[in-house]
């Protein structure tokens, strides 16, 4: 299930509201910015602190930006992506752009009205917890996904957990994507399994 991943997903129809119907993400773009600013605050001084289980990623494209004599390139707080570091993989190579890779993975949004936890939009893994036994991963075009989960593929090395924070910005903006309303902020937790060059085929399991 890639629904919510690949650019392009479908966009859903919401239902029509009524004067009887419960608003399941009310005021989301507020709170989504709300929760970014205040996600960020805190990340950045832990990461100042020196806790190297936390970290700020900059958009993979406006980190190969360069400066110029007349311009500095500027970062905002929605231009970065958070992670949590769970596990530390033993690979030594990170994906690039142009890769494909294998990865477990699982996305949910912020608590809503009825989803108290944060509704789970798309998974790799059939139920909520993740078994290492039964899991299949997903295989995948680094390319092919929005800029938050791309940028999170090509830092990470094989073996590597990470909860990984993407603001709206750097998934789907101001757009529905499946199950996905507009504004909507991303939590994923990653996996990776497997880097394949062009023209090098993935493994199965």
């Amino acid at each position: 299930m890639l629904l919510a991943v690949v650019v392009g997903a479908m966009c859903f129809a919401a239902c029509s509201e009524t004067n009887s119907t419960v608003e399941e993400f009310p005021e989301w773009q507020s709170k989504n910015d709300t929760y970014w600013t205040n996600l960020y605050n805190a990340t950045k001084a832990k990461v100042d602190a020196g806790d190297t289980s936390w970290k700020l990623i900059p958009n993979y494209s406006k980190e190969k930006q360069a400066n110029t004599a007349t311009s500095a390139v500027t970062y905002k707080p929605e231009d970065y992506i958070i992670v949590h570091v769970k596990e530390t993989g033993t690979g030594a190579a990170m994906p690039l752009y142009t890769d494909s890779v294998r990865v477990h993975y699982q996305g949910c949004l912020l608590p809503s009205t009825t989803y108290t936890s944060g509704l789970i939009f798309d998974t790799s893994w059939g139920g909520e917890k993740f078994n290492e036994h039964t899991a299949r991963a997903a295989h995948m075009l680094v390319s092919s996904t929005v800029d938050g989960f791309s940028t999170a593929l090509q830092k990470m090395k094989v073996g590597d957990h990470w909860t990984v924070y993407m603001p709206y910005q750097l998934a789907y903006r101001g757009s529905e994507a499946g199950f996905v309303p507009a504004y909507s902020n991303l939590i994923f937790d990653l996996r990776l399994v497997e880097i394949a060059h062009p023209g090098t085929a993935l493994g199965n399991n």
